[in-house]
């Protein structure tokens, strides 16, 4: 299991937001922004607030904005941020005063000096996922608020496979049944040599990325990728290909075209496959969680993306009404109406049923880690990946990784 630090109520203790200084980031202003002034109202209004966003969410969060504007007076622009550099621009006074972040690079965000901390009320945070907030939770600070969640889940064809696989037991039992390669025919695929979707195979048995230190965040020194449980999910993998249930050379585009042709039983894929696979399956195509090991749900990685308030705004208060604006329950079932993008906010259902499935993996997925170090594990990780698929001693090819990572990590760090 993912060894990751979970956030409790005891972090939302005050009625303020604040932006300090760090010991281990940027020089920050010192100045506190009080939640509500002295007097016992909010700051003056800005005439205007400018958000920074990027992909496909512009013109709905304008509609956001506008709604925004409506209620308070305060004119929203939303700015499409694709090829800025926020951390050339925010300094120069060009920069917005919150932007649309994923949570895996709000770490980097805050150490170039432009996340701000936020410390809210736990009436501010009530509904949102425990787990979407934990992915905005750098070394115990809080620096984001979460707007949309999404991770993997099991994919199934209901004309070849009728009922959704519980177990991996079962899977291993379709990819057995099913399988015909001389026809391009699989019960089960998965793209292996990728450590995003095969993480939770790898991990079922147990086993992590970083463990965790004293003060509840990241041990970058201890990488828990080579220890027997994950050994035991190498050796899973590796099972497979030997059994030629899942091809060593199959590409997402191979994959894919198979699955929406009817030639597969079932896939791992995530919310961005649903389009694609409804167009070519129709009502065949369902989408379950993952299955379990051992009576355990395998766990996934949890994506998470939102909203991050820039430390150099001079309106860090109205900013964060804002984000609390766009990610509440009206406006998160707003931006899955219009984009699919499944709410950070366990208060808010989905309607439709194929992203429940991914919803109910939402409850067994884990954050990807939101440190730099992550970086470092990709590529080491997916080459082990290739050699345990083509029959290598899994033991031998993950300790090779884990040394691989560390010493990136070092280069990282300057300690070498």
């Amino acid at each position: 299991m993912l060894k990751t630090k979970l956030i409790t109520s005891s972090f939302v203790v005050t009625l303020v937001l604040s932006m300090i200084l760090t010991a281990c980031g940027p020089q920050r202003d010192t100045t506190v922004i009080e939640q509500e002034a002295s007097n016992g109202e909010a700051p003056d209004k800005p005439e205007e607030l400018t958000f920074w966003a990027w992909d496909d969410v512009i013109s709905t969060f304008q509609v956001i904005g506008d709604r925004y504007t409506e209620e308070t007076g305060i004119k929203v622009n939303v700015i499409d941020a694709q090829n800025a550099d926020l951390s050339l621009d925010a300094p120069a006074g060009k920069g917005p005063d919150l932007y649309y972040e994923t949570h895996d690079r709000i770490g980097d965000s805050y150490l170039q000096g432009v996340a701000s901390e936020l410390t809210l009320t736990e009436e501010q945070l009530s509904g949102y996922e425990e787990s979407a907030l934990e992915a905005f939770t750098y070394e115990g600070k809080l620096l984001g608020i979460p707007s949309s969640v999404e991770t993997i889940g099991l994919f199934y064809n209901k004309e070849l496979v009728p009922d959704a696989p519980k177990t991996i037991e079962d899977i291993t039992n379709i990819a057995a049944s099913l399988t015909n390669t001389e026809k391009d025919e699989y019960g089960f695929l998965n793209i292996t040599s990728d450590f995003y979707p095969t993480f939770p195979f790898l991990t079922a048995a147990g086993g992590y990325v970083f463990g965790e230190n004293e003060e509840g965040g990241f041990d970058t020194s201890d990488i828990g990728l080579a220890s027997d449980a994950v050994v035991e999910g190498a050796n899973l993998i590796r099972s497979w290909h030997e059994n030629n249930y899942i091809p060593r050379s199959v590409t997402y585009d191979v994959m894919n075209g198979l699955f929406r042709d009817g030639k597969v039983g079932a896939v791992i894929s995530g919310p961005w496959g649903i389009p694609d696979f409804s167009s070519g399956l129709g009502d065949n195509l369902a989408i379950a969680p993952l299955p379990t090991f051992n009576g355990n749900q395998l766990q996934s990685f949890l994506g998470v993306k939102g909203m991050a308030i820039s430390d150099y705004s001079e309106n860090k208060y109205w900013a964060t009404d804002f984000a609390l604006f766009m990610s509440n329950p009206e406006n998160s079932k707003f931006l899955f109406d219009e984009l699919q993008r499944i709410p950070a906010r366990g208060d808010v259902t989905v309607d439709d049923e194929l992203y429940q499935g991914i919803q109910e993996q939402i409850q067994y997925a884990v954050p990807m880690p939101n440190i730099p170090e992550m970086a470092q594990v990709w590529n080491p990780m997916g080459d082990a990946l290739v050699f345990i698929s083509q029959g290598e001693d899994p033991k031998e090819v993950l300790e090779e990784a884990v040394a691989n990572i560390k010493e990136q990590i070092s280069l990282l760090d300057g300690s070498n």
